[in-house]
């Protein structure tokens, strides 16, 4: 499959696997389909190691919007958050999500809401860190940014984002084809 970052046995039935942390090799689910773009094992790793270098994850609470299987989540918590919330609507990324937190033990340490994340977005609170991984194809950087009030966000995407008004570029890096840009929200 291309753009999944996984060994040849695991293509054929879905899995990713946790980069590093505590649950570091565990395999996940993916959920079968185009409609889910899991994030490569080379982009999630210079994500958190950036992100753990600039103490962003240790005791945190995040959101993982457009979830998807809960790999970026679920990484976050492996290396040491304190709780995350995983936004997603689709049936089958759905049911990855809850039998990969379901299988690594993290009930108590994740909540699961179902719903379209701009729809949910305003209800958001009491997060440091959002972690957002939408569609490639997603244009609506700017609406989703104004109606975000974490300090950080880790923004995932097809092209580069330009940091809208009312938030700071601290790094932008391309992966291939992948963009992940990361932004502080200005006091």
């Amino acid at each position: 499959m291309p753009g999944r970052d996984v060994d040849a046995e695991d293509q054929s039935i879905g899995v990713i696997r946790v980069v590093s942390g505590e649950f570091g090799g565990r395999k996940l689910l993916v959920p079968a389909g185009v409609a889910t773009r899991p994030t490569t094992d080379k982009v999630r790793q210079a994500v958190f190691n950036s992100l753990d270098s600039a103490g962003l994850i240790d005791g945190a609470a995040i959101v993982d919007l457009y979830a998807g299987s809960g790999a970026l989540g679920i990484e976050a918590l492996s290396r040491g958050a304190a709780t995350c919330v995983f936004v997603e609507r689709d049936r089958a990324a759905l049911q990855a999500l809850r039998a990969n937190i379901a299988a690594l033990g993290l009930t108590d340490r994740a909540t699961v809401v179902t719903s379209d994340v701009p729809a949910w977005v305003p209800a958001l609170r009491g997060v440091d860190l959002a972690l957002i991984d939408p569609p490639y194809e997603f244009d609506g950087w700017d609406q989703l940014l104004g109606l975000l009030r974490v300090p950080y966000v880790v923004a995932e995407s097809g092209r580069q984002i330009e940091a809208p008004i009312g938030w700071d570029l601290l790094r932008s890096r391309r992966y291939g084809r992948t963009w992940v840009t990361q932004l502080e929200r200005l006091a």
